[in-house]
Formats: C-alpha cells, sequence, structure tokens
C-alpha cells in the first residue's frame, strides 16, 4: 500500500533491471511521432510537505509510481513526446536526483541541472536557471503527469505567439476547484487561486514559455509565477489557454498517488 510506504522512508535502492529497460526504450522503441524541437523544463525543487515523512528522505520526484521514481515516468513521456532536452530544477535533496538520472542518457534525453540555493518560488527558480533556459521552453510541474499531446500544444503556441501558453483543463467536476478563465478567442482573462468563482478551468501543470517574460523578475529573489507574472500577462493580453479534457494527475498527496497508480498501472 502506497500510505504504508508514507510511514516508513526507505533508501533508494531501485532495482538495475529498471535501467536497463529504461537503455533498452531509450533507444527509440517507444519513442511516437517526430522530433519536437522544444526544450522541457521541470520544476523538481519541491520540499513536498505534504508527503512527509517520505520527503525527508527522498525528494518528492523520486517517490516510486509502479516500481519506478515519479521522474522516471515524467521523463519518459517527455520523450515518447519528441522532446530531448531537459532542464532539472532542483533544491531540497537535489543530488539524489542527479546521481541517479545522471545525464540522462539511459532514458534517451539530454539532462542538465539547476541548483537554487535557497527556495526560490517558481519564478524565481526559472529566473535563476535563465542562463540555462532557451528563448521557448515548456515548463511541467515535477508533481503533475499530464498526457496530452505536447507538439500539438507547440504548434498552437508557434502561431498564435503568445509570451504564455497554458494548459487548461476543462473543469466539468464541481468537487474541483477552477482557478482559470478562459475567453472565447482562447484568452486567458483571470488566474485565481483563491476565488474560484466565475472560473471554468484548471491549470493542469504545464505551460510554454518566452524566456522574455522572466527579464521583470529580480535575480535571487523568491518570485510566483502564479502570483506574480501570470497577471501581468494577463493584463497585457499575452497568456494563451490550450483547453484540454484530459486528466491530469497530482501526485504531491497520498490521493493523488494512488490515483496515479491506478492510472499507470
Amino acid at each position: 500500500m502506497i500510505t504504508a510506504a508514507l510511514d516508513a522512508p526507505e533508501p533508494l535502492n531501485y532495482d538495475a533491471s529498471v535501467k536497463v529497460e529504461a537503455m533498452q526504450m531509450g533507444r527509440g522503441s517507444r519513442t511516437s511521432g517526430p522530433k519536437l524541437d522544444l526544450q522541457a523544463a521541470i520544476l523538481a525543487g519541491g520540499l513536498g510537505t505534504r508527503m512527509r515523512p517520505l520527503t525527508e528522505a527522498i525528494p518528492k520526484a523520486m517517490i516510486e509510481v509502479c516500481g519506478k521514481p515519479f521522474l522516471h515516468h515524467q521523463l519518459e513521456l517527455v520523450r515518447e513526446n519528441g522532446m530531448a532536452r531537459v532542464l532539472l530544477l532542483v533544491a531540497h535533496l537535489g543530488e539524489k536526483i542527479e546521481q541517479h538520472f545522471g545525464d540522462g542518457a539511459f532514458l534517451g534525453v539530454e539532462l542538465s541541472y539547476s541548483y537554487e540555493p535557497a527556495p526560490l518560488g517558481t519564478g524565481g527558480a526559472l529566473k535563476h536557471a535563465a542562463g540555462k533556459l532557451e528563448d521557448e521552453f515548456l515548463v511541467l510541474n515535477g508533481d503533475t503527469f499530464l498526457p496530452v499531446d505536447y507538439a500539438a500544444m507547440a504548434r498552437d503556441f508557434r502561431k498564435h505567439r503568445p509570451s504564455a501558453l497554458i494548459v487548461a483543463y476543462d473543469n466539468r467536476e464541481p468537487r474541483k476547484a477552477s482557478n482559470l478563465a478562459v475567453a472565447a478567442d482562447g484568452r486567458v482573462t483571470a488566474y485565481r487561486k483563491r476565488d474560484p468563482q466565475g472560473l471554468t478551468h484548471i491549470d493542469a501543470g504545464a505551460i510554454i514559455l518566452r524566456r522574455e517574460v522572466l527579464d521583470d523578475i529580480p535575480p535571487g529573489r523568491v518570485c510566483s509565477l502564479e502570483e506574480e507574472v501570470f497577471p501581468k500577462l494577463i493584463e497585457q493580453g499575452r497568456m494563451r489557454a490550450w483547453v484540454t479534457s484530459e486528466s491530469f494527475y497530482d501526485m504531491g498527496t497520498p490521493a493523488g498517488l494512488e490515483a496515479l497508480e491506478r492510472r499507470l498501472g
């Protein structure tokens, strides 16, 4: 049971066969579709407070899901969508991630790392990594699994050329609180985490950004994309939604981890 695993943290000890299998997959046997020329940046530096005590010993991204670290599944998803260049933004116990994944060759991706000197928030972490980011890049939350067509998303981004294109889940579930409002022409008109009234979509944990959106973030300062950057982009009409009905999975809670186990199992 997953809940039992939360009670007794264990050291990382993944079977070597997992890496052998991944090496075989990384040679292209599971890659689908053409190569997508887009860098992916994964925010994997969170403290994982909702998953303690497990995350006192390992970073949240290394929590096992169906016999593999969660990040392993996420990197496979990235590769299978044709992306090869991945920047991991790490902080809490980030060295354990690099020790396990190295340069990513066994998974068929090219991994690089950006270490936060202290927790900087989503915007601050990206600003700290700006020198390693390309002009356009996909940002993925390090605790969210979102199986959508990223090539189609990238085509929409390059067609409409916003500063930001966020994946917006079309929320038809009353139990889930919406945090986005999307206009008929695709523009995001509101983003609120604490007041869902009048909102219709949910931030699904993926966004394509232009590096220029980081220009106004002071270096070394804690900054939230959601609280500080998004409102400005929305006010200026520079943020667009890519709407999907595909469910996303947040493994940052025991219940979310159970749901992801069912999805991937």
